[in-house]
């Protein structure tokens, strides 16, 4: 396959100009997720920081959601979303008897910047078509916005190879249309108070 020429105006070969961008992926998890992903002693994260090369913090926090945050050349992170997906499969496929076939599809959740989901839609939503149909996974953007956020969730769900390269096309798109203004993180805890808060308000 050629590799794109668009890059090679840098004076470096575009394989060089991939390699030195770094990307940061933010995925919306579950606690039984976190729990697979950190291992027991966090043995699991520690191996698939060191395998994949990739940063991978957690947010702290004792809610039911939390943000995994990966952080690295794009081949780094590919890597550890890779391991993430496999593992939860793996998890998945555990609850049941071990040997299962029927797949049971497993569930990433991105967090974006809203300003960067009109790429990934595209005109008339041909972009996140063609998304489903070359890569044969399941993908949807949300429509709201995350509490307290300028960011949306895009979920991707399939067995790991799927989604894998459904979050590699994602993250093209989003490397090719970085985001306009600010952008305010989601933060599961903040919003969690504040949902509860104005609950408490509603009943008053």
């Amino acid at each position: 396959m050629a590799s794109p020429d668009g890059a090679s105006g840098m004076g470096s070969s575009p394989e060089e100009t991939e390699l030195s961008i770094t990307l940061t992926l933010r995925m919306l998890m579950h606690g039984k997720e976190i729990g697979s992903i950190i291992g027991k002693k966090g043995e699991t994260v520690k191996r698939i920081r060191e395998q994949s090369s990739a940063r991978i913090t957690i947010s702290e926090g004792s809610c039911p959601e939390r943000i995994t945050t990966i952080t690295g050349s794009t081949d780094a992170v590919f890597r550890a979303v890779s391991m993430i997906a496999f593992k939860l499969e793996e998890d998945l496929g555990a609850g049941s008897d071990g040997a299962a076939v029927g797949r049971a599809p497993v569930t990433l959740r991105l967090v974006i910047p809203a300003s960067q989901c009109g790429s990934l839609i595209g005109k008339a939503g041909a972009k996140i078509r063609e998304i489903r149909e070359s890569t044969g996974a399941q993908v949807q953007v949300a429509g709201d916005l995350l509490p307290n956020s300028t960011e949306r969730a895009v979920t991707v769900s399939g067995v790991p190879d799927t989604i894998i390269q459904c979050v590699r096309q994602i993250c093209a798109v989003i490397l090719e249309s970085p985001p306009k203004g600010a952008t305010i993180p989601y933060h599961p805890g903040l919003s969690l108070g504040t949902i509860l808060l104005s609950a408490n308000q509603v009943r008053g």
